[in-house]
């Protein structure tokens, strides 16, 4: 089996990979705009894109998991309580939204997908639609955020990361809490940000073979 720190890169990396693919894909797809009218359900390439980005999500999501999970182990001894409990909390609940937020992705595809226009711009279709941008993008990623706040504040107290990377955590994370909610696309500094945290713990192994 290898060691821990070569499993958090490796599901760091697939969890990077997963997740900035299905970002990509519904970015794609999707009107940024959470209340648009639904046209996008009557063109197949773009419902063909939500469908692949939603099922790419479930094993980003187990990836983190496993992330959390391998990079908790890493830490050790050296882990305290109360940063513990927060690290714990904020993952669980970014991976919980985000398969809220799918699950209601879903029921909108399958509900309105063969249904003409009129349909598809009903109460039900806008609120389904505001409420998975909302777990999303509202609430996740600011889960998301302070994950990275307190995954960042360990790795300094620890020494688990280098001090350049809890900085990048940092930033990235009040940038996440202030502008993802206007500005879709700022989601892709989580994953960007658990790629170089991954990069830099499978470097500092190498460095120390």
């Amino acid at each position: 089996m290898p060691p821990p720190p070569r499993i958090v890169a490796i599901s760091g990396i697939v969890f990077a990979t997963l997740f900035t693919a299905a970002l990509l894909l519904i970015r794609l797809a999707l009107p940024a705009d959470p209340r648009d009218p639904g046209i996008w359900l009557s063109d197949s390439i773009s419902r063909s894109w939500v469908r692949w980005a939603l099922y790419l999500v479930p094993f980003s999501g187990i990836a983190f998991l496993w992330y959390m999970a391998t990079l908790r182990n890493h830490i050790g001894v050296l882990e305290d309580k109360f940063f513990a409990t927060v690290f714990l909390g904020s993952g669980l609940l970014f991976v919980a939204m985000l398969f809220v937020a799918v699950a209601a992705s879903e029921g909108i595809i399958n509900t309105f997908a063969d249904a003409d226009l009129s349909v598809a711009q009903s109460e039900s279709y806008r609120f389904a639609r505001a409420m998975a941008y909302a777990l999303t993008f509202s609430f996740g990623m600011r889960m998301a955020a302070v994950f990275m706040f307190v995954t960042s504040t360990i790795g300094l107290r620890t020494s688990v990361l280098s001090p350049s990377v809890s900085l990048i955590g940092f930033a990235f994370g009040i940038v996440l809490l202030t502008v993802v909610t206007h500005f879709a696309w700022i989601a892709l500094l989580f994953p960007l940000w658990v790629l170089v945290v991954s990069i830099d713990v499978l470097l500092a192994r190498i460095q120390r073979e």
